[in-house]
């Protein structure tokens, strides 16, 4: 496993690249510790594939240097890094067995046969497919032959790191979420290092100990699962991360808070001495799940109109209007609510706000 360290990198794939939309990464530093678990997420398009390229040789960067361990890699080829990669579709060969799928990048390195045995029947063990060793890859299902992809990614041992480009898209929910589980305990078994490119949120989440949040070239937060759930350092992140995603609500600063469609909302003084000098476009954002009903003697609570009552089994999401901002609430499926007007308020330590969309407090 190595260290991976991105000084300064950008990349354009125009020749000449001149408007800040020219660049399909912006400028980035990242360093990637050796034995962690990270997740690239955001929207398609975002860049997460050719910061991943970057890393493998796939991509040379217009700009920066790419490190493993201290060394300079960035003019070196894919096979000369030492790395793994396992993409969307499965790069198997059909007419081989899994076996011989599974045991073929290392006879291409030269691995002693009794070496080849020994991993392959490992990394089968791992993936539970020790009973289709036999089998030719092409009789199998999708979800078995991305294993089989995967497994060609794990079976080195001596790889610099692991890198996956959306693996898991082909397959069935209930495979993908097996199949997500299992990466996970091979993770803690061996503390490899491995980076998985996805869009699905819950995939990031629950796979990595640190997820890289981007969107349109632009690395916006690194952080654990909870840190983006709770202060998610950019507007984009609370809309992005949460079913549904977080309430944002136009606000101007006050005294003792802020005021929101001429209601006051009271803030800590930590957050207020951050605001109150500032003329830039000012938002609280609060997640659905710090949201409460409230009763009309509750201090800072605010009167609102309940729109829409959705129903999803174990909670239901609550739309409610304040002056034509929407509200959304996230409550337990036996939580009584009044029909048409509802009060409700906010948890205080779960209040955020936003200047020009970023995280000040």
């Amino acid at each position: 496993m190595a260290e991976i360290e991105l000084k300064q990198i950008a990349h354009s794939y125009l020749k000449t690249p001149v408007r800040d939309e020219d660049w399909a990464l912006k400028e980035l530093d990242q360093v990637w510790i050796d034995g962690g678990a990270y997740a690239l997420l955001g929207p398609s398009g975002c860049g997460k594939t050719t910061l991943l390229n970057v890393m493998s040789g796939l991509v040379i960067p217009t700009r920066g240097r790419v490190s493993f361990d201290g060394e300079d890699v960035t003019e070196r080829k894919t096979e000369a890094r030492n790395i793994a990669q396992v993409f969307q579709f499965p790069v198997i060969y059909d007419t081989m067995s899994v076996f011989d799928n599974l045991a073929f990048p290392l006879r291409n390195r030269k691995a002693d046969e009794n070496t080849v045995r020994e991993r392959v029947h490992e990394v089968a063990e791992m993936l539970e497919l020790e009973g289709e060793l036999k089998t030719r890859a092409r009789r199998l299902t999708a979800d078995a032959k991305q294993k089989i992809s995967l497994g060609r990614g794990l079976v080195r041992s001596d790889v610099a790191a692991i890198l996956f480009d959306e693996p898991l898209t082909v397959i069935d929910p209930q495979a993908k979420w097996l199949l997500r589980r299992k990466l996970k305990e091979i993770h803690e078994r061996f503390k490899l290092t491995l980076i998985y490119v996805t869009h699905d949120q819950a995939e990031a989440l629950t796979f990595a100990d640190q997820v890289v949040v981007m969107n349109e070239g632009q690395v916006l937060q690194v952080g654990t699962p909870q840190e983006l759930f709770e202060s998610p350092a950019h507007r984009f992140i609370g809309y992005f991360i949460g079913s549904p995603g977080m309430n944002f609500l136009p606000c101007e600063a006050s005294e003792d808070g802020v005021r929101i469609a001429g209601q006051t909302v009271s803030l800590p003084e930590s957050i207020l001495e951050k605001i109150v000098a500032k003329e830039q476009k000012l938002e609280l954002g609060v997640r659905p799940e710090f949201v409460r009903p409230a009763s009309g003697t509750d201090r800072g609570s605010l009167e609102t109109t309940i729109r829409a009552v959705d129903d999803l089994g174990n909670y239901k999401i609550v739309t409610c209007m304040l002056e034509g901002l929407e509200i959304k609430m996230k409550l337990p499926e036996d939580w009584a609510l009044p029909e048409v007007k509802c009060r409700v308020n906010f948890n205080p330590r779960m209040i955020r706000v936003y200047a020009d969309g970023r995280l000040i407090g």
